[in-house]
């Protein structure tokens, strides 16, 4: 479980195959030290699990399916990518539960500066939207944002300096894929409304 709130915004330092998935090496001097292996990262908001430390430098495996549904198979030495490490109890939850199941692929479809802040429409499927509502919380790349106006096919959100200075959000231009999680609240209350399973289902 992550909160949305991105501790480092960190780099690859190496992308190697490993059929039928791959190694991500990522550099993090924020976080390596205090890291495990076997631990819970959250990458561009996918959930994934340290399996070799190095120095300030973090491994990664990632499955065929994962490269798949997320942006993470675009990645190559020197991409940079957010990271956080998973909430312990006890901690603040300063945004809102993620779980670092990514729910879909969202593209860049507008982005506007408005001097030192910016919003940006992202283009994604109805099944998410019909999930997100306006004031609501949506992770777009593992950080924790709230949602502005929703509509089928897009929504937008409005960053804030702090936001696009320490996130690969800043650097996000029109055609970019992210990686989307929903709320997780929206999920539930959407299963609620769902046509009932019968026991033979």
């Amino acid at each position: 479980m992550f909160t949305g709130l991105i501790q480092a915004l960190a780099t690859v330092a190496d992308v190697r195959d490993e059929a039928p998935g791959k190694r991500l090496w990522v550099r993090v001097p924020e976080a390596a030290a205090a890291t495990r292996v076997g631990d819970s990262v959250a990458i561009n908001g996918c959930c994934l699990t340290v399996v070799d430390i190095a120095g300030e430098t973090l491994a990664f495996e990632a499955g065929p399916e994962t490269l798949r549904l997320t942006n993470l198979g675009e990645l190559a030495p020197g991409s940079q990518v957010n990271l956080e490490t998973s909430l312990r109890v006890g901690d603040a939850l300063g945004g809102h539960f993620v779980t670092g199941h990514v729910d879909g692929v969202g593209t860049v479809a507008q982005r506007h500066d408005h001097g030192a802040w910016t919003t940006i429409w992202f283009a994604c499927a109805p099944e998410l939207t019909r999930q997100m509502a306006s004031k609501g919380s949506v992770a777009v790349d593992g950080v924790s944002l709230t949602l502005v106006e929703v509509e089928r096919r897009r929504f937008s959100l409005q960053l804030i300096p702090h936001t696009l200075a320490v996130t690969t959000l800043g650097s996000r231009q029109v055609g970019d894929r992210v990686n989307l999680e929903t709320d997780l609240l929206a999920k539930y209350v959407g299963r609620l409304f769902e046509e009932p399973m019968t026991n033979d289902q």
